[in-house]
């Protein structure tokens, strides 16, 4: 090891040396730290009930704040951070605010979950963010409590008033974080295995070049499922979240360029005013916490058939940038992806980025998601549908699926169908019937073939109803609106 990985918990500098690079926080905090507050209900990101608190030194020299799932996260992202656990809450004593909102409002059953709740609760009040019942669950969203008590639980964030620990207290934090930012990237050796987070993007290509067969990391919303799901041993970890350079967001103009290290949560707004429908996407992408660790292009380096983010990226054009050493080269995004498990990208070589243009003003542009439960689940179809309308024709349109194929995939048969015929029913009832000229589907656990064509059919024809005057309404959020006037 060049060095230990420095971090903070309650205010102290921890050092950790000798470890396994693929240790999760969850299983040092349990095992090691003695703090089981912190607990394993799926060990996969989904249920919330490990979930801690990440504080990170920003640009402009104040502390941000992030929900994270500590069961998916490897202790050396821990470097320069400060991590909050259940444990950390209590001053002299007395609970926490959050913690007396939970109680105060019987917010606790068999009390499993509560921990996760707490911390969730923790993260959105440090931030300062709004109360609202709407704010409250969408940050709620990646904690799971079985025994339902969700209602309580939201009557607690509503009471949990603002941060005690702002002012002095946050001032005295940064202060703390400042001084142990590395000057240098980490290298971790232990027992034929190492872990790697390099400091600039020269460094980084660099150690992919030289390890060509190591695990490209990045959130770890995907690898860190590789290790607690299926038990790989990763032999060479390559951190991309140490490297300022891939984790900006440039305005080109006419589009946006998206770097390797930027997590769906710093993209949000950047890609929200794109289009708000790139906004109502990611809202339903995972929980909280998985946006605040994954990224928008880790998601699109591993060419999972059922991603959220590649349709939607392929229906607005974007495209992919690839670096290898210092070499680069860009290609259309739908190219990258060549068959189950296969992609476009050589040996050495890494996602650097993602251009993704503006929407045209006036552009039929929809994004729809499909999935069992509305919130952080899988999706059984995703279509990403952009199509150009002018004197009541087509001009063009690019619409792509996941979870049709065993890729992401652009629909060129229902394209072709559409192109230069009049904009009406008739003619987009064609070109959904085209779409089993496309696509193939497969019967699985989270939906049989026939239901994806027959969805995706649907989803065309609803593209079509929503880009008139349609009178009904055909998403939640504006039944909601109908429903409270």
């Amino acid at each position: 090891m060049s060095r230990p990985i420095r971090f903070l918990l309650d205010g102290e500098v921890r050092e950790l040396r000798d470890i396994d690079p693929t240790l999760t926080v969850l299983n040092l905090l349990r095992y090691d730290l003695r703090r089981t507050g912190t607990k394993e209900g799926c060990a996969e990101g989904d249920c919330g009930a490990c979930t801690v608190v990440l504080g990170e030194l920003a640009a402009d020299g104040a502390v941000t704040f992030r929900a994270v799932n500590a069961c998916i996260l490897f202790a050396p992202m821990l470097d320069g951070r400060a991590l909050f656990t259940v444990e950390s809450l209590k001053k002299d004593g007395a609970p926490h605010p959050v913690q007396q909102a939970m109680v105060a409002n019987h917010a606790s059953q068999c009390g499993f979950c509560t921990p996760g709740f707490v911390m969730s609760l923790y993260a959105h009040q440090r931030s300062g963010a709004p109360t609202d019942s709407a704010s409250l669950k969408d940050a709620l969203a990646g904690n799971l409590c079985r025994c339902t008590g969700y209602g309580p639980i939201l009557a607690a964030g509503q009471a949990m008033g603002d941060d005690p620990d702002a002012g002095a207290a946050a001032d005295a934090l940064a202060v703390a974080l400042a001084a142990i930012q590395p000057d240098d990237g980490l290298e971790i050796e232990h027992r034929g295995r190492r872990f790697l987070a390099p400091r600039t993007a020269a460094a980084f290509a660099a150690a992919v070049q030289q390890y060509p067969d190591a695990t490209v990391l990045a959130g770890g919303t995907d690898v860190g499922l590789w290790v607690t799901k299926q038990h790989r041993d990763l032999t060479t970890v390559i951190s991309a979240n140490e490297v300022a350079e891939l984790r900006r967001i440039d305005d080109l103009g006419d589009a946006i360029r998206i770097g390797a290290g930027v997590r769906y949560t710093d993209a949000f707004s950047a890609l929200s005013d794109l289009h708000p429908e790139f906004g109502e996407l990611l809202r339903r992408l995972g929980g909280l916490q998985v946006r605040n660790a994954g990224t928008i292009c880790g998601n699109i380096a591993n060419g999972s058939p059922i991603g959220d983010m590649p349709p939607a990226l392929i229906a607005a054009g974007a495209s992919l940038v690839l670096r290898k050493g210092a070499a680069t080269r860009t290609m259309p995004l739908d190219a990258y992806f060549l068959a189950y498990g296969q992609q476009d990208r050589a040996p050495g070589e890494f996602v650097e980025a993602v251009i993704v243009p503006r929407v045209p003003a006036g552009r039929v542009f929809r994004l729809y998601k499909l999935s069992k439960r509305f919130d952080q689940d899988i999706s059984a179809v995703c279509a990403g549908i952009s199509i150009g309308v002018a004197d009541g024709r087509v001009t063009d349109a690019r619409i792509a699926f996941g979870g049709m194929a065993a890729t992401p995939k652009r629909a060129a048969a229902c394209e072709a169908a559409l192109t230069g015929q009049p904009w009406i029913e008739a003619t987009v009832r064609a070109a959904a019937e085209a779409l089993a000229n496309d696509f193939q589907p497969i019967d699985d656990m989270r939906a049989s073939a026939a239901y994806r064509l027959a969805a995706a059919r649907n989803l065309i024809v609803r593209a079509w109803l929503e880009s008139g005057a349609a009178s009904a309404p055909t998403r939640v959020l504006d039944a909601q609106a109908v429903a409270h006037g």
